[in-house]
């Protein structure tokens, strides 16, 4: 069944158009546009000719080829001119998307003593004579490396360190706007697993915490866990822990509605990658006691041989408690939480008949998930994607905002078990009773209640669990000599 995807915002144009100054011209042009399916924002006047208006009209598309038809259907009106055509995602990378502001003012000589030479030698040397003094007296208390070889870049694979840097620089962005936090993009020109630990261990005097990003199986795993026990701030790979904890809370919410027990649960898990290992994990941490991944050559059970690392050794040890074997197909009979984080297109309405009553689907690959859920609806009691064109997206940013600003509140040496359910927890509680609903499991990654609820939950933990370096009494002290 073939699905017709909506236009979106990704996709958009602005194409300036020389006009005929005549009635009626402008509603062919918007005619045109919506009979070939464009959906229309903006249209602004930007000038006028002899017998001829400007305009800039804004047209979202459902992809590059579609932009492009709805293009030819505006050239093809006798009286107008495409001048011009603006891709408007491409201009807002133009130049980058982020920059770095003065917190203080350096507009007299006595401003630049106390920032630069000479003052700035007194704080230096307290420093030097004690180095935690440099989470208080500079940008690294409130700073994060967003770290990537460009080798895993959200569903197009290993592009190199130049293309993710686009991603990366979202990523500050989205640190910034949720969490407060002064984030900085590295992109690394090495995949070598010993050289990225060498090179973020060396930068670790300027930062408060480290997130890794898209970098490949298995090697992230060997990445994050050498970093996590050779460094003394948080290191935390998004890809894993941040959709494994809004998963989680996804999953806490949905059983509330279809009234299950997260024991009693079948889970199938399509992708047994850094994300779904992650989510397998912390799944299991909150009671899960039979789940079943997937990879391409079926379900992974105790004495595989086909297709193992070192990570699919751990997880065939430590899931399918009934050892099920098989395809996809096979294995997701009565499955009562199907979570693809694998590719485009991987099950069908057919596998989906076969799962328990009030099926739960999160189908998060992206661009295309695992089943659209214009397909699935019709059978399933929850669907949930990580797009942000449909209800319930599972996306990171629910996440890792909220749990670096509790991590750098609390001066946390690491991000544990216990502070990644804590996020979970928290994310899961702004979903009020009476909001709760098959199409809301999950609240907006524009709710402001998020980052600051998820933030405290995780300071929480931290001192729970004895990883906190800031006591409540420290907290906003600065210590001079």
């Amino acid at each position: 069944m073939a699905t017709t995807l909506s236009p979106s915002e990704s996709y958009s144009i602005t194409m300036r158009l020389e006009i005929q100054n005549k009635v009626g011209m402008l509603g062919k042009v918007t005619t045109a546009i919506g009979t070939a399916g464009g959906d229309i924002g903006a249209v602004d006047l930007s000038g006028h000719g002899k017998g001829t208006v400007t305009r800039d009209v804004t047209a979202r598309a459902r992809g590059i080829d579609h932009a492009q038809e709805i293009i030819n259907a505006v050239k093809a009106i006798p009286g107008v001119k495409v001048i011009n055509v603006s891709d408007r995602t491409f201009l807002m990378h133009l130049g980058g998307k982020i920059e770095v502001h003065n917190k203080v003012p350096v507009k007299t000589r006595n401003d630049l003593s106390m920032a630069y030479t000479p003052g700035v030698a007194r704080v230096c040397m307290a420093i030097s004579r004690d180095v935690k003094k440099s989470f208080s007296l500079t940008i690294r208390r409130n700073s994060v490396a967003v770290v990537s070889d460009g080798t895993a870049v959200l569903g197009l694979g290993d592009i190199g360190p130049e293309a993710a840097m686009p991603v990366m620089e979202g990523k500050a962005m989205l640190f910034k706007e949720f969490g407060g936090i002064d984030a900085w993009p590295i992109c690394l020109n090495t995949k070598d697993p010993e050289e990225i630990v060498r090179i973020v261990k060396a930068l670790a005097p300027t930062f408060g915490g480290i997130n890794l990003e898209d970098i490949s199986a298995p090697r992230c795993f060997e990445i994050e866990e050498r970093l996590k026990a050779e460094m003394d701030i948080p290191v935390f790979h998004d890809d894993q822990h941040g959709t494994a904890v809004v998963v989680l809370a996804s999953l806490l919410n949905s059983l509330k509605i279809v009234k299950k027990r997260i024991e009693d649960m079948k889970i199938v898990v399509a992708g047994v990658g850094a994300s779904g290992v992650a989510c397998s994990k912390i799944i299991m941490n909150a009671g899960a006691r039979n789940i079943i991944g997937v990879d391409r050559v079926g379900a992974i059970y105790k004495g595989r041989k086909q297709h193992m690392n070192f990570m699919k050794d751990w997880y065939a040890e430590h899931t399918n408690p009934f050892n099920e074997k098989g395809k996809l197909s096979d294995v997701i009979s009565g499955a009562d939480l199907f979570l693809g984080l694998a590719g485009p297109g991987l099950i069908t309405v057919d596998d989906l008949k076969k799962m328990a009553k009030d099926p739960i689907v999160f189908a998060m690959a992206n661009p295309d998930p695992e089943i659209m859920p214009e397909e699935a609806a019709p059978y399933v009691r929850i669907m949930a994607t990580g797009r942000s064109d449909y209800p319930n997206q599972i996306n990171n940013v629910l996440c890792f905002p909220g749990i670096f600003r509790g991590a750098l509140d609390s001066r946390a040496t690491c991000i544990n078990e216990e502070m990644k359910l804590a996020a979970a927890y928290a994310i899961a509680s702004c979903v009020g009773k009476e909001e709760l609903s098959e199409d809301y499991i999950i609240p907006s990654v524009f709710n402001r209640k998020v980052g600051p609820a998820v933030a405290k939950e995780v300071s929480r933990a931290a001192h729970r669990t004895k990883v906190a370096r800031r006591t409540s009494k420290t907290y906003m002290e600065i210590h001079l000599d």
